[in-house]
Parts: structure tokens; C-alpha cells; sequence
């Protein structure tokens, strides 16, 4: 900024933007009480000048008034613009009559030295003009001390008024001036944590969205994928033998009742169909033998290494259940196996024990770090949310084994 465009923004004070010591809401609030003193100081002025038949008096009044009336109470509230300014210049050349003509007036600086900081805005602006009003408010009573007609003092409160003036601007627009910053950091802080709130809730929508895949995969997704099975096998058995056509439809009915379970399960957030009412290894045995049915593979339930298989909450019963199942459904779709067996284990002591559960096949196997599958990524994103883990072992010709850990609470 140039030296003359400073000079202007002072002399004519720029509109407030926020910075200046007395911000739009509190100017408001105390604009009205400020217009009472100022109605209160220029109505006993009046009374004085009358009194004393002092007519050059009485006008610089009026015109002080009517100033204020026309611009100087709507720049107390909307502080800055050439409106300020010309009332801040009326203000001075008043108080200059007023301090020449009798100095006894003055006493209407205290409420002209707060007009100043009111009507400004900034702090360049209410330094100058404090300082410009100050001096027409001394040359006055030097002028009556020179004739004999005002006491030494007098000219000593005015410029005291000023200087008090001036501390009481400069503290009031730096404890305003923190205010304005505390309201920006205060509005700054609610959008972060609006935007936080935002990014919550998008990441919410997202984990429920995939947590609804995964059930989906491993419930309702597998059993359409038994049913297309078994309905295949039925449109091949049924010319040649109808008795074992018939059970394979009785096996698809029971297939899709337990899917329609599953649904109304999740629809309604409940634990899987297979775990209500029931132990984990009694769901684990029917879902081997129902896979045994559906596959014709050999398919057994080992729990010897289980113990008392206690300790497990819902929620890792249901990975462990989940995983058996996931595992099932890839020797199903890809192992070509002969035979599957099922193990259930607990190892370790106090907060080390584990609770696993195994599923290993016979089967053609595959190179697990080339071949991780949507399946069992949604499996470890599962065991993961309880502590656990699941391990792959498999190569080619050699089979494959999935272990699914959770730890024992």
C-alpha cells in the first residue's frame, strides 16, 4: 500500500470487513445506547448555550445533531464509507466551535471520543481522527488561557481525555481483533469436523456396504450355487433313476429354505440360521453332512482337539462358521476333490488360546499367493474384525487346507 492510498483509508475509513475494533453485531447492540448519550450530552449542551444567549452556539449544535441524525448514527452501526467521513469532519469542526467559543462544553468529549471509534471502523482511521479531534478540542481552551479566560488545566484534560481515548481504542480493537480470530478458527473447526462427520459417514456407508457383500457371498451366494448344482444333477438322474432325482429335490427344497432363513436373518440382522439354537459344532456337522449329500464326497466332522470349546462370543462363532463355509464352497467350485474333512481345535492357555477350525481336501490345489479369490479376501476382512486370521496351504497336485483362527475371550 502506498503512503496516499494510506493516508485515504484512514481519512476516509474503509467499510467494516470483519477487522475493524467494533464488529457489526456489537456496534448494533450498543449503537443504541451510544445514540441515548449522545441525544443526553447534546440536549444539555443546548440547555447551557441557550442559557448563555449564545447563538453561534445553539447552530454548531444543530448542525452537530442534525449530522449525526442523517449520517453519524448510521456509521456508528455500518462503520465506514464517505458517509463517516463527513460526518467525522462535522464532528471536529463542532468541537472546535465548541472549544473556542466555551471551552466549558467539553465536557461533550466523552461521548465524542467513543464517536470516533464507533463511526470509524479501523484502527488507522480512529487514531487520526482521535488525534485530529484532540487537537480542535485543545486549540480552543489554549486560545482561552492565553486571554485569561480558561484555567491551565483545562487544556491538560482535554489532551488527557485523548490519550485515554487512544489506550481504550487500541485495547478494545485488539480484544475485538482476537474475537474475530477465535470466531474464524471457531467456524473453521465446525467445517473440519462437517467434513469429518461427512467422511464417518461415507466410510460407515462404505464398510456397510461391504459387509452386506460378504454376507451375501457367504450365504445367499453359496446356496443359489448348491441349488444350480443339485438342479443340474436332477435334469440328469431323472430318466435314469427318479428315486435318487426325488431326494436331490428334496435336497434343493431344503437348500432354498435355509437361503430363505439366511435372508430374513440378514434382512433382519440376526445371527446365521445355522447358529440359532444351536452350538457351533452342531452347525459345523450339519453343514458337512448336508455338503457330503449335496457333493457326494466323503465329508467328516474331526472335534477331538477341541476340549470344552468354550469362550467363544457370537460374533467369532460365526467367522469360524462363515470361513467352513467359504472354504466348502471353493472345494465345490474348484478342488475336484474326493474327500473333506473338517477339524475344530483349540490351542494355547489363557490369552494366547485360539479356536480354529480347518477344511482341507484332497483335491487338485492352486497356488495360493497367484490365486487369492474375492472369497477368501472377504474372509480375512471378516477374522480381522474379531483379532483372527486365515491361512491358505496349498500347491498344485498336493491339495489345499484353510484355517480360520479367532481367539478365545
Amino acid at each position: 500500500m502506498t503512503s496516499g492510498s494510506g493516508w485515504r483509508a484512514a481519512v476516509v475509513p474503509a467499510r467494516d470487513d470483519g477487522s475493524s475494533p467494533l464488529p457489526r453485531g456489537t456496534a448494533r447492540v450498543v449503537g443504541g445506547v451510544l445514540h441515548l448519550a449522545f441525544a443526553a450530552v447534546v440536549a444539555v449542551a443546548l440547555v447551557e448555550a441557550l442559557d448563555g444567549d449564545r447563538p453561534l452556539l445553539v447552530a454548531a449544535l444543530a448542525v452537530w445533531a442534525l449530522s449525526y441524525l442523517l449520517a453519524g448514527a448510521w456509521a456508528a452501526v455500518d462503520a465506514g464509507g464517505l458517509r463517516a467521513a463527513g460526518f467525522l469532519a462535522v464532528h471536529v469542526a463542532v468541537v472546535a466551535v465548541l472549544a473556542w467559543q466555551q471551552p466549558s462544553l467539553l465536557f461533550v468529549m466523552w461521548v465524542a471520543y467513543p464517536l470516533v471509534w464507533f463511526v470509524t471502523g479501523t484502527l488507522p482511521a480512529g487514531v487520526l481522527w482521535t488525534l485530529v479531534l484532540a487537537a480542535a478540542a485543545t486549540a480552543g481552551p489554549l486560545v482561552a488561557w492565553t486571554r485569561g479566560d480558561e484555567p491551565l488545566w483545562g487544556p491538560g484534560e482535554t489532551l488527557l481525555g485523548a490519550a485515554l481515548s487512544l489506550l481504550m481504542g487500541l485495547w478494545v480493537h485488539r480484544l475485538l481483533t482476537l474475537s474475530v480470530q477465535r470466531d474464524q478458527l471457531i467456524a473453521e473447526l465446525q467445517a473440519t469436523r462437517d467434513e469429518l462427520a461427512v467422511a464417518h459417514h461415507e466410510r460407515g456407508v462404505a464398510a456397510e456396504r461391504e459387509r452386506w457383500a460378504r454376507e451375501v457371498h457367504d450365504t445367499l451366494a453359496q446356496g443359489y450355487t448348491s441349488i444350480v448344482v443339485l438342479a443340474q444333477t436332477v435334469a440328469a438322474q431323472l430318466p435314469a433313476d427318479p428315486l435318487a432325482a426325488a431326494e436331490r429335490v428334496a435336497l434343493i427344497e431344503e437348500v432354498a429354505r435355509e437361503n430363505l432363513g439366511e435372508a430374513r436373518a440378514m434382512v433382519a440382522a440376526f445371527a446365521p440360521v445355522a447358529l440359532d439354537s444351536s452350538t457351533l459344532v452342531e452347525a459345523l456337522q450339519r453343514l458337512a453332512e448336508r455338503f457330503g449329500r449335496e457333493t457326494g464326497l466323503a465329508t467328516r466332522l474331526d472335534t477331538s482337539a477341541l476340549g470344552d470349546g468354550g469362550g467363544l462370543s457370537r460374533a467369532e462363532e460365526i467367522v469360524l462358521l462363515r470361513g467352513a463355509q467359504e472354504a466348502l464352497a471353493n472345494v465345490r467350485r474348484h478342488a475336484s476333490a474326493t474327500a473333506v474333512v473338517l477339524r475344530v481345535s483349540r490351542v494355547g492357555t489363557g490369552a494366547s488360546a485360539q479356536v480354529s477350525v480347518h477344511v482341507e481336501d484332497d483335491g487338485v490345489g492352486f497356488d495360493a499367493a497367484a490365486a487369492p479369490g474375492v472369497g477368501l479376501a472377504g474372509l480375512r476382512d471378516r477374522a480381522a474384525q474379531v483379532g483372527g486370521a486365515v491361512d491358505v496351504v496349498s500347491a498344485p497336485g498336493e491339495g489345499t487346507r484353510v484355517t480360520v483362527r479367532v481367539p478365545v475371550r
